[in-house]
Order: structure tokens, then sequence, then C-alpha cells
């Protein structure tokens, strides 16, 4: 799995970094010449659902730290649910039967068509009313990555969809990676492992295509390199968290050849999503203090940008949800395939 061919984003689209060097796409296991690193995407926040596109999707990310109800399912999800697909990647979910309350929350608009849970790692994929006609083929797989911690079951890995759905074909990845800021090594090397496992079984069929689009979101666990708390902060509590980005352990790691060659992320405009006290808008209080970080985040890639177009109309926090130490993180991709 995990082609990392190189993408080059639609309207909006602006490179995170000039530098070039020679890199190893580790999924080719061949030299590409340069590591673009992850590019960055303006989100447009225009789309109205028009036919302009083939296929718009919603992602959604959280970390639930054990805790949801039927509101923030509802406050996740928004009012204007106009996209083909919703896919909704969790990690830390409670042990409650969190399918049912999905559904409950999207009765009016939207079905269940695929499901993969590894414990309190769990992905979703609905689809508007009836639109299981218009699914050809769907896996799933899992690869895990570490132990669990506590009785939240903080399952460290990944789960995946692979879906053709009107004849696209889509792989969706939610992860939750190691945490605490010193083990950047170890977040890489699980990338890594997570995208030469998943579907691996798949690899020497000779029929097997690659997919149009890859995502991945969940709690990748990346943190700040480089500031303190308090300064980290007090740049947040002025509006000035952007020049926070420099300092994303994430997009530090892909411009050095080490993760997501070619993938694209939306511009972060939204403050970071960890670490919250529970029940407010306040970050961490406790006696460890944590630095902010955007733990959270939403990555994708086109196969060939030349068959398809995408643009990225929002890439937001959801910040009225209280219950957990983290916020969501929505993206809103729509496609364009041309014939």
């Amino acid at each position: 799995m995990g082609n990392y061919n190189t993408i080059q984003g639609g309207k909006g689209y602006v490179k995170r970094s000039k530098r070039k060097k020679l890199a190893i796409d580790d999924s080719l296991n061949k030299p590409v010449p340069t590591h673009d690193g992850i590019k960055s995407v303006m989100a447009d926040n225009l789309c109205n659902f028009s036919t302009n596109s083939d296929l718009c999707i919603c992602m959604v990310t959280w970390n639930m730290n054990g805790q949801v109800s039927y509101e923030d399912l509802v406050e996740l999800f928004g009012n204007n649910r106009g996209f083909d697909l919703l896919v909704v990647g969790l990690q830390e979910v409670p042990r409650k039967d969190l399918a049912r309350l999905l559904q409950d929350a999207l009765v009016d608009t939207h079905e269940l068509l695929g499901v993969a849970t590894m414990q309190s790692l769990q992905l979703y994929v609905f689809g508007t009313k009836n639109s299981y006609m218009f699914v050809e083929e769907m896996k799933v797989d899992k690869h895990g990555v570490g132990g669990c911690g506590g009785m939240r079951r903080r399952k460290k890995g990944a789960v995946a969809i692979s879906i053709n759905y009107k004849g696209l074909k889509l792989v969706f990845i939610t992860c939750h990676l190691s945490a605490h800021a010193r083990n950047v090594e170890e977040r890489n090397s699980q990338c890594r492992h997570i995208s030469h496992s998943l579907f691996s079984k798949y690899c020497n069929n000779p029929y097997t295509t690659p997919a149009h689009i890859t995502v991945w979101l969940g709690d990748l666990n990346y943190r700040l390199q480089g500031i303190n708390t308090h300064p980290a902060r007090n740049l947040i509590h002025r509006n000035l968290h952007k020049l926070l980005r420099s300092k994303d352990q994430l997009l530090q790691e892909a411009e050095r050849g080490q993760i997501f060659n070619g993938y694209c992320e939306g511009t972060i405009a939204f403050k970071p999503t960890y670490k919250y006290n529970i029940g407010s808008s306040n970050y961490d209080t406790s006696y460890k203090v944590r630095v902010p970080a955007w733990t959270d985040r939403i990555l994708f890639k086109i196969e060939d940008p030349n068959k398809i177009t995408a643009n990225l109309h929002c890439y937001e926090s959801v910040d009225d949800i209280y219950s957990s130490d983290h916020k969501p993180v929505r993206a809103h991709l729509c496609l364009k395939v041309h014939k």
C-alpha cells in the first residue's frame, strides 16, 4: 500500500519548501530526484456542493479521550451535509456502541458503508442514502504498532478502508501514533511500517491498481520542536499561531524526506488542537503544562493530478466540542475527474 507518488495541488497550491535533495521513495524502493515534503493547499471555503465536482468528501479526525455524546457528534458533522462521502477517523474511542451513535446522528442524510476497527482506533465511511449501489469493492485492514494504555484502551497503529466508489479507488487510513515530543523517529518509523503493511497481501496481484486518492487522518502525535510552552502559548493568545508552523515536527520530518513525500495538507490556520483542559478551551494547566501542538491532522495525495483535480474547501478545527483534551479536525475535499 502507500504509493508515495508525487502530487500537484490544484487551486491554491503552495509549496512549503523549495529545498531539493536526493531522497529514497521507500514504497517504490528506488531513488527519486527531489523531495518536496508536504505541500500546503489553501482552503477556499467556497464549495456549495454544486455539480461542478464528481465527488465531495468530508473527513473528520478526533481523539475522543474515552468520552462522547450524541450532541458532540451532531456538532462534529455540522448542518451542511451535502457531501457524498463522510469519513470519520476516531482514536481513544469509549466503550460504547459508537457505530449506532454515529448512525443516529446521521440518520436523516447518510448511511454506513464501511467500518474498520482495532479496539479504540476506529474508522467509518458513510455515504448518502442508497449510495451503496455505487460501491464496487471494499477492503479493510489494520496494523498495530504498540500496546494499550489504561482503561481507555489507547491502541496505537492504524486501520484502513479501501473502497471503489463510482469508479474511483479511495484509500482512507486513520492512525494513532506514539506520544511525546522526543519520539519523532519512532513516529516516522511507524508511518513507514503502516504504509508498507496495509493491504500488502494484495500487492502481488497483477490486477491490483493503485489508489486514485489516499488520505491519512488521525492523531499523528507530532509536536512542536524548539519552543517552550509559555512562548508558544503567548503567540497563540496573540493569534500569531501561524508562526509556530515552522516548529511543527510533522512538516520538519516531511521536509527532511522521512515521511509523506508529495502529500498535501490544508494550510494550518487554526490553533493547535492539543492539549486542552477537558470541558474548556484552555490549554493544559496540569503540572506537566504541555506545549500545545497540532497532533491531529488530515493529509491527502492524488495519484495522477492530470486525471483528477482536488480542491480543498475547508480545513479547520471544531472548537465548540469540549469533552476531550483534543479538538476535532475537519476537511472538505472535492474531486473532479478529467474524462
